[in-house]
């Protein structure tokens, strides 16, 4: 097998489900022959199942040190926090899943400051990765968060109630925060070459339709609880398996990440945005749409606002004026 990297990958919280699935896809997707699993529950046995499905010639270890794990890294993805359960938001695990947080990005900065890439997806994702990125001492670009996730499932809902393939879905973008409060838009989305904004309100696609569901996206993470009596695993590992592919030098991420944001409008805050991640990192634009969708997004912000200064109040990270102590690239 040809792989893209001979770069070292480190899986965290590969004994769980979304771990474990990240590894095999990796595998599947023939990324590198170096893959490390790290979890402080034993990754030993998803470590033997993988050695033994037969990928061949790949170095997988298993560890719970967490110098063995990183040490040598140059590109990670990190499930490593509490799971949602039924009734919660993603919100709930802010203080516990941000402890977490600070200590993979002081791991980092131990242990291999030089890595190449963070990819983020335990929720809140959008703070979590803000202190990840935080803590590590790496650049901007260097740390993203999954939030194509949301995007899929409105692309999927489209597809579902237009009975079309998802990839005819397109121009499909959800900006600003993982999280209840995020900004869905449409006013670009066109339906097998149809717009969109052509469709909504009428006979077909009647406006109270879209709002429901723009709604039933934002609680996606709550349904799939619902449906399956646990978090989301499948979908999520997937998704941050081709973020990271895509840093790597493998094929583009089709969709938006969760990025850090400082600008006029917008400053200290992981969301995301227009973004393109390839083998420099992210990049982004802040997304233009509807006089409606612009404001959402704004709210979206000031959602993440408030949880960033309540992390102050925590005292999980410092006051904004302190952050370039920390880290000088931000």
């Amino acid at each position: 097998m040809e792989f893209l990297t001979h770069d070292k990958l480190v899986i965290v919280g590969a004994a769980g489900m979304i771990g474990s699935n990240m590894v095999q896809t990796a595998l599947m997707m023939g990324l590198t022959d170096d893959i490390c699993l790290y979890d402080v529950f034993s990754p030993e046995g998803v470590a033997e199942e993988m050695r033994q499905s037969g990928f061949g010639s790949v170095k997988i270890t298993a560890t719970t040190d967490a110098a063995e794990a990183y040490t040598g890294a140059k590109y990670i993805i990190s499930s490593g926090g509490a799971p949602r359960k039924e009734g919660m938001t993603r919100e709930d695990l802010l203080a516990g899943n941000c402890k977490i947080a600070e200590n993979l990005g002081k791991d980092i900065q131990s242990y291999c400051p030089d890595v190449k890439h963070v990819v983020i997806i335990f929720n809140p994702a959008d703070l979590t990765g803000l202190v990840t990125l935080l803590y590590s001492g790496l650049k901007p670009s260097q740390v993203t968060t999954l939030a194509g996730l949301d995007t899929t499932r409105l692309q999927s809902a489209l597809a579902k109630k237009f009975g079309v393939m998802q990839d005819e879905i397109e121009g499909c973008a959800t900006y600003g925060g993982h999280g209840e409060q995020m900004a869905v838009f449409g006013s670009h989305v066109t339906i097998a070459g149809r717009k969109l904004t052509d469709i909504i309100g009428t006979a077909e696609f009647p406006e109270q339709e879209w709002d429901d569901m723009k709604t039933a996206v934002t609680q996606g993470g709550a349904a799939i609880i619902k449906l399956r009596g646990r978090s989301s695993f499948q979908s999520p590992a997937y998704l941050s398996v081709e973020m990271i592919r895509s840093v790597m030098g493998g094929e583009k991420f089709r969709f938006p990440v969760g990025t850090y944001v400082n600008n006029d409008k917008y400053n200290h805050i992981m969301m995301a945005m227009k973004t393109t991640l390839d083998e420099n990192g992210a990049t982004y634009e802040v997304p233009q749409g509807t006089p409606e969708e612009n404001a959402k997004l704004d709210a979206s912000y000031e959602h993440l606002c408030k949880m960033r200064d309540e992390l102050v109040t925590l005292g999980i990270v410092p006051p904004i004026s302190e952050w370039s102590k920390i880290n000088p690239n931000l």
